[in-house]
């Protein structure tokens, strides 16, 4: 489908600001912010990040969580969420984020009642947290208490279905569950069922309603979605084809519509090595989006064109190491860094506010097995 047919398909569109208040962030030496690394095998490492240049500085860490692969930080900026998979079902937990990002475990874990718990995100509201388990193919919700620590277990839903691809696919993997930018509907990327979901969170008992569902094109494994900052388009990640796919979301209700896909890679890259994009993003401005590509080890940069509904590959560059798993944009917007798991580095890129390029800064910074960097 094109960009024309594209906008026609959304039927309803919104004049409600999307964009919400930048969040505060943990105080930190004069031109240095903090960046917190997802292990594994490492639990989280704290660093700091020189604003202009990105150069990362270790400070600390918390090595008492298992394989924190994914991170989140509330929307006051005070308290830091990760994955803990050291049972048999995942699950989450909080820190406090003290001077300089030093942490503090803030209540409990708490089960995600799944097995392999691979991603969470805040509400904006910030009274709920969301996640994903992988090896459950199911997606749950706690509460958040007023110190920001994780409470009661409000959902879990498990997924039902499977895809083509039979090494991959033989059951339900959710790989992500997210809020678009005004809070109004969840939506949990299922690499194994080729889907993504729609559900309505209740704001008075964290339920889960399941409100639709859209196919991705068989066997595209569906990994990470990330949202238009204004206008109402998504953009997902497919691991398995190795390709990006524009949707089209009606606000009113929140369901989307697929669009076109296209290669993350340039024409022949393909055909040299196996590629599987992992992260995606996009600038706040939503002028450009960024994808992480691991086997052909880069980070492609594409123009979003037709007001949001669609997408151009201008270029990659090289990740800076071995398998990006996770790339993380600095709330400036001007610097971007790039998570290598089994290069066990950290790459830092400036980002050029005219035109999105990249240009790497610095050599790598090297770290641990990575799943996700969080500069805040």
């Amino acid at each position: 489908m094109g960009a024309g047919a594209l906008g026609a398909a959304l039927a309803v569109r919104t004049t409600a600001a999307w964009a919400l208040p930048s969040p505060a962030r943990p105080e930190c030496a004069a031109g240095q912010r903090p960046a917190f690394l997802g292990t594994y095998g490492n639990g989280i490492i704290t660093c700091a990040y020189d604003t202009t240049t990105g150069a990362l500085t270790r400070q600390s860490s918390f090595p008492a969580v298992t394989d924190p692969s994914f991170l989140a930080v509330s929307p006051n900026g005070k308290v830091l969420y990760a994955l803990d998979n050291s049972g048999r079902q995942g699950a989450v937990r909080a820190f406090a984020i003290g001077a300089g990002g030093a942490l503090t475990a803030q209540g409990p874990a708490r089960s995600t009642g799944g097995a392999n718990v691979t991603h969470l995100s805040v509400h904006p509201t910030g009274r709920y947290l969301l996640s994903a388990n992988y090896g459950a193919g199911s997606v749950a919700a706690h509460t958040i208490s007023a110190d920001g620590s994780v409470g009661a277990r409000t959902a879990l839903v498990q997924h039902t279905g499977s895809g083509p691809d039979p090494g991959r696919q033989e059951g339900p993997h959710a790989h992500q569950i997210l809020t678009d930018p005004t809070g109004a509907h969840v939506f949990a990327v299922d690499l194994g069922t080729d889907k993504v979901y729609t559900y309505r969170l209740d704001p008075a008992s964290g339920a889960l309603r399941p409100v639709s569902e859209v196919r991705s094109v068989p066997g595209a494994g569906p990994r990470h979605m990330v949202f238009h900052p204004t206008a109402p388009y998504a953009y997902v990640a497919n691991e398995l084809n190795s390709t990006v796919t524009v949707y089209a979301l009606n606000t009113a209700t929140g369901a989307l519509t697929r669009g076109e896909s296209l290669p993350t890679v340039p024409a022949g890259a393909a055909t040299v090595v196996r590629n599987y994009p992992a992260e995606v993003m996009i600038s706040a401005d939503g002028r450009f989006l960024y994808l992480s590509n691991r086997g052909h080890e880069s980070v492609a940069r594409f123009s979003v064109t037709g007001g949001g509904a669609g997408l151009r590959l201008l270029d990659t560059v090289p990740s800076g190491g071995s398998w990006p798993r996770h790339i993380g944009l600095a709330p400036s917007g001007t610097l971007l860094f790039a998570a290598n798991q089994y290069g066990r580095t950290v790459a830092a890129f400036t980002v050029n506010q005219d035109s999105g390029a990249l240009t790497p800064s610095g050599a790598p910074f090297a770290t641990s097995s990575l799943g996700c960097v969080l500069p805040v």
